[in-house]
């Protein structure tokens, strides 16, 4: 899929959130990279196996004390090549690519890796 129609797909799973996590996203990035740079697996103790679909890099809002100011915007890094990989339709890779901003939207919020997947498994 060509970047632009990717990241089309992106915009879109942001707007598709709810109006009130829109409203409290502040001082964060959200881009598209075809991959995971090397240092990534290292760093969050993935295996080398590990199919990373996205990832967050920040300070979640409910830990952001009185303190909070000056810094450089969270980011929200969408992983292109890894998600086309693992579907096989475009309207497969629309619903991984808003599954992928939600969750990691929800890091954001501070929801962990077990909430989210509560929730998953909750819907």
């Amino acid at each position: 899929m060509e970047r632009e129609r990717f990241k089309k797909l992106v915009l879109e799973a942001i707007e598709c959130l709810p109006f009130q996590f829109k409203e409290n996203m502040k001082n964060i990035d959200i881009v598209v990279e075809d991959y995971p740079k090397a240092n990534f697996t290292k760093h969050y103790h993935l295996s080398q196996s590990h199919l990373l679909l996205g990832l967050y890099q920040g300070i979640p809002l409910p830990k952001r004390g009185v303190n909070y100011g000056n810094v450089l915007p969270d980011k929200i890094t969408i992983f292109q090549k890894p998600v086309e990989r693992i579907c096989h339709s475009g309207e497969q890779i629309k619903k991984v690519v808003s599954d992928v901003v939600i969750h990691e939207v929800g890091h954001y919020f501070g929801l962990s890796e077990k909430d989210l997947l509560e929730i998953k498994s909750g819907e």
